[in-house]
Order: C-alpha cells, then sequence, then structure tokens
C-alpha cells in the first residue's frame, strides 16, 4: 500500500467510526465501510476479511451496550418509583395512626 491510499483508507475508516457512534446513522456507516472493504479486498483480501470481522464485531458491542445502557435506565426509574411508592406508604400509615 502506498502512504496516501494508506492515510485515505484510515481517513476512511476514522470516519466511518464518527458515523458508527451515532446509531441513527449505523446505516450509512455500514454502506461507507462496505465501500472501504471492497477497495482494500482489491489489494489486501484478508487484510479486507479481518477488517470486517472486527467491525461487524465493533457495531454488535455497540448494539449490546446500548441495550444494557436502557434496560439500565428502565431498571434506574423503577427503583425510584418504588422508592417513592415505599415513601408515600409510610407517610399514609403514619397519617392514619395519627388519626386512630
Amino acid at each position: 500500500m502506498t502512504h496516501s491510499v494508506l492515510t485515505d483508507s484510515i481517513a476512511h475508516i476514522q470516519a466511518c467510526l464518527a458515523m458508527a457512534n451515532d446509531f441513527s446513522r449505523h446505516t450509512e456507516a455500514n454502506q461507507a465501510f462496505i465501500k472501504l472493504k471492497e477497495d482494500l479486498a482489491v489489494d489486501h483480501p484478508v487484510v479486507a476479511e479481518m477488517l470486517s470481522l472486527l467491525w461487524y464485531e465493533m457495531l454488535s458491542a455497540r448494539r449490546s451496550a446500548s441495550f444494557w445502557e436502557q434496560i439500565s435506565n428502565v431498571e434506574r426509574q423503577m427503583t425510584e418509583q418504588v422508592a417513592a411508592n415505599h415513601i408515600q406508604l409510610q407517610q399514609n400509615y403514619l397519617r392514619l395512626i395519627q388519626e386512630q
């Protein structure tokens, strides 16, 4: 690989990674990556295949992280709601005891 081709490939993969950070742009990032992979495959098919494996693992890891973040947010909201309900029940109980 010549220096300019290597520099272009690095810039291209950096652009793909930047797009992949935004979940709404995964399709666009994937299309850009496929073009990069096809360009690399002409001269270096093994490198292109290895890069492809890493790319799809990275996307999978990001989707998994996003999923678990959403689960964590739901769990936190539920915990906060249970705590608020518990406080309300305690206050209601104290009021009931005072009224008797």
